[in-house]
């Protein structure tokens, strides 16, 4: 079977939160599902399902943003994850390639990702995807 990306629909909800669950380490949270939701309108985001057999394999969020150093938008890859049953098929290289796609199409300037401690050993992953490292982040949580 082939692996294809698809912009994800409602249905897919309760599937994508249970893999942004399992990528965080969380129970499900108050706000996810009208957050989920709300992307998928594609004004402030999106969210894609990688999909075998009609059967979700993984998931990948952006968030669209604007700043005035770019004059317009960015895009931020937000969350990605894949079924470990799925690893070696491609879906999370497929899930970024659409992402990419998606924010090219879009017009946005530039799109980037956040990698955490514990996610540092992805870099080489999204280096494969023309990715380059810039730098640290700085966050307070509010």
């Amino acid at each position: 079977m082939t692996v294809t990306v698809r912009r994800a629909t409602a249905d897919d909800r309760a599937v994508c939160l249970r893999y942004i669950a399992a990528l965080t380490n969380q129970e499900l949270r108050r706000g996810w599902a009208s957050t989920y939701d709300a992307l998928l309108d594609g004004v402030r985001g999106e969210v894609h399902v990688a999909v075998e057999s009609e059967q979700v394999l993984g998931v990948a969020t952006v968030s669209y943003n604007l700043a005035i150093r770019y004059a317009g938008e960015y895009c931020q890859l937000e969350e990605r994850i894949v079924d470990p049953a799925a690893r070696g098929k491609n879906a999370g290289g497929a899930l970024v390639a659409a992402a990419v796609a998606a924010a090219r199409e879009r017009r946005c300037a530039e799109m980037g990702l956040y990698l955490v401690a514990r996610t540092e050993g992805n870099r080489a992953f999204y280096e494969k995807y023309g990715f380059e490292f810039v730098g640290s982040e700085m966050r307070q949580t509010l």
